[in-house]
């Protein structure tokens, strides 16, 4: 039966990998949660089963793009479809609930807000449906990447549709999530399908790069057409439209963001999706729901605050199956932006305990509680959502507010320690150097794919990169990777601490530089880096083991094996033999200093006390008077040109380099 409406009704001669599985579990009334990537195929796994079991399919979806797009392929395949959503009119959704009860509807699309109006799900119940589909289904779990609080009534909403089955679909679900979908929707007995997230036509790129540099970057990088269309996600509305507007200056590009007005999104939407346009420069407001089939390239010009969004964006590449390619620039600067929407979204504990304390039994309403609370407006909107979410208050229809439940606080801190990890996986993801597809993969949990690497990465293929160049070893690195390929033959397998304590047991190779070794030693097939976990007081510790796979010794250390340009050179010895003693650095004194730098120089000793005083350690502990006097007579004002002071390698870059850089802004910078 699916084959022969597959071909019927759609027109296709076979089915995509896994589709057909799916289409037989649901068309069979089984209850099914489906996970697979974007542009795979997931909307006829919904759409082929509801046919089949003949009635009114219900679908669920919270993007009024992606509803009115699907209802115009299905209506232009002559299969009955309406839509209700908050851009339709009043008598628009009349109509299309008649035409549902009356049974004239193979398939009915609602927004899930639709699900709060009094006697909307019980309208529906009315006519019970042949399936209900929920798309994005990810939405649901306060574990997931893109949380909706309109998603919490699905559960105790959809029950009322019941005995129709459901299919719960989405692109971006780890194993965490997934279950909670399943918990959150009540799905009963549900088949799993979750495979397919290798996308072998995709060549993952990641390059390290200061903010400053990346917009030309990304004009380089656009300025073959072979590379467009593309689509380039920024962090911010403001970058976004600085970007498009440079990018404009030589090719086709338009900005879209949130902040745009909704004729301005659509119109910028209209002009990609139809080709006037052959550059969008984003933020995450675009693409869900949108299928442009030939876009080559997807650029992200800041580290994505998730793995999962990360991988729904990059999957908006080479829906065709024709090469295509995923660039992403990063720089430990990057956290400093995703902290600060970290402390925006989630306001302290204090907060939401300060609107606790004011709510009882009786009501009280929005503004005589935030008038209580003493909170800014803004922080205010953000601590009542938060303390609804986690049931410590009950608001109703009116809008009055009712105390909930006292143990709200160990959910939200849950949460909060959840959104954190998520931000650490992005980094870990960016910093390591294994295998981008396999990385992506394992974090979805995709156990039906082959475990082997893509062999088209930048880990796996460096020459074939496009934004990026890579250097060879210095001798000082060809060392060190001699002696860590010496320690993996007497004992393989060791974890990237144990290397870097035992082999490197003074310090004279600093982390960072560490993992920049064996990144060179992976790329040239010498090590395999494997994931590794534990579990310390209830958190989950992620590590990585190095394992020889190509050889060891002087022979195997002196191959040809290559670092991104932007990979730090180390500065120090790689190891210290047992009885080397080095003089002493001379203290070096203010004085010594040009009198123009003075001051600067004062600056970033009083910031090293205050430091040294935070971490209880000995000023010198944290920078030496030699390094601050090169960070004051240099005056760097970037990333790459702090990184050229003597004393400043990767690790002193991620423990210090924003607040260095910003006392260097604040005194001047370098003066004429």
């Amino acid at each position: 039966m699916p084959i022969a409406l597959l071909q019927s009704r759609f027109g296709f001669s076979s089915f995509r990998p896994y589709q057909e599985a799916v289409c037989e579990a649901a068309t069979r009334g089984r209850d099914v949660l489906l996970v697979m990537p974007t542009g795979a195929g997931k909307s006829l796994c919904y759409q082929l089963p509801g046919l089949a079991r003949g009635g009114t399919t219900l679908v669920v979806s919270p993007l009024i793009a992606l509803m009115e797009d699907q209802v115009a392929k299905l209506v232009e395949l002559g299969i009955r479809a309406e839509r209700i959503h908050s851009g339709r009119g009043r008598e628009a959704s009349r109509a299309a609930c008649r035409a549902y009860l009356d049974g004239a509807l193979d398939f009915l699309f609602i927004a899930p807000e639709r699900l709060k109006v009094p006697g909307f799900p019980e309208m529906l119940a009315r006519r019970r449906p042949a399936l209900v589909a929920i798309d994005e289904a990810h939405c649901i779990s306060q574990w997931g990447h893109d949380f909706r609080p309109e998603y919490r009534m699905l559960g105790e909403r959809l029950p009322l549709l019941r005995p129709a089955p459901f299919i719960a679909l989405t692109a971006t679900a780890t194993p965490r999530v997934q279950d909670d979908i399943v918990g959150q929707l009540r799905l009963q007995d549900a088949a799993r399908f979750i495979h397919g997230f290798r996308r072998t036509n995709i060549a993952v790129e990641v390059v390290e790069k200061s903010p400053g540099e990346r917009a030309e970057a990304v004009v380089t990088l656009l300025a073959d057409p072979a590379r467009r269309p593309a689509i380039v996600y920024a962090p911010t509305r403001r970058e976004s439209e600085s970007l498009a507007e440079l990018l404009s200056s030589d090719r086709r590009a338009v900005s879209y963001h949130a902040g745009m007005t909704a004729y301005e999104r659509t119109y910028a939407q209209d002009q990609f999706l139809g080709g006037a346009v052959d550059v969008v420069v984003a933020t995450t407001a675009f693409g869900m729901g949108i299928d442009k089939a030939n876009v080559r390239t997807v650029v992200h010009t800041a580290l994505p605050g998730t793995v999962e969004g990360y991988y729904q964006e990059i999957g908006r590449a080479g829906r065709d199956g024709e090469p295509s390619r995923a660039v992403l620039f990063h720089s430990f600067a990057d956290t400093k932006t995703h902290e600060f929407f970290h402390e925006r979204d989630y306001p302290a504990r204090a907060c939401l305990d300060s609107l606790f304390v004011e709510l009882g039994e009786r009501p009280i309403f929005k503004e005589a509680l935030q008038s209580a609370s003493g909170l800014a407006p803004p922080v205010f909107e953000k601590a009542l959502e938060k303390l609804w979410l986690h049931g410590g208050a009950r608001i109703e229809a009116d809008e009055s507010i009712r105390r909930g439940d006292a143990d709200y606080g160990v959910s939200y801190e849950k949460q909060i320690a959840h959104r954190l990890e998520q931000m650490a996986c992005a980094r870990r993801y960016a910093e390591r150097s294994t295998c981008r597809m396999l990385q992506l993969v394992a974090h979805f949990g995709d156990e039906h794919d082959s475990g082997l690497p893509c062999g088209q990465c930048d880990i796996c293929a460096p020459d074939r990169c496009v934004a990026q160049a890579h250097r060879g070893p210095s001798l000082l690195e060809k060392e060190a990777a001699r002696l860590v390929l010496t320690a993996l033959a007497q004992r393989d397998g060791q974890t990237v601490g144990q290397i870097h304590r035992d082999v490197f047991p003074s310090g004279s190779l600093d982390r960072r530089s560490l993992e920049h070794v064996l990144g060179g030693l992976a790329r040239a097939k010498l090590v395999r880096l494997e994931d590794d976990s534990f579990v310390k007081d209830g958190a989950v510790i992620a590590f990585q083991r190095v394992r020889v796979t190509g050889g060891v010794g002087d022979a195997a250390a002196d191959r040809d094996w290559a670092f991104p340009m932007t990979a730090g050179r180390s500065r120090e010895r790689p190891a210290k033999k047992a009885k080397a003693k080095r003089p002493r650095p001379a203290r070096v004194a203010p004085e010594e200093s040009p009198a123009h730098h003075a001051a600067l120089f004062e600056a970033l000793r009083e910031w090293r006390v205050t430091e040294a005083r935070r971490a209880g350690l000995p000023a010198f502990r944290i920078l030496n008077d030699r390094t601050l006097l090169g960070v004051a007579t240099q005056a760097p004002a970037s990333e790459s040109a702090l990184l050229q002071v003597s004393g400043v390698g990767p690790s002193v870059m991620r423990r210090y380099g924003p607040a260095l850089l910003d006392i260097v802004a604040r005194h001047g910078g370098r003066e004429a």
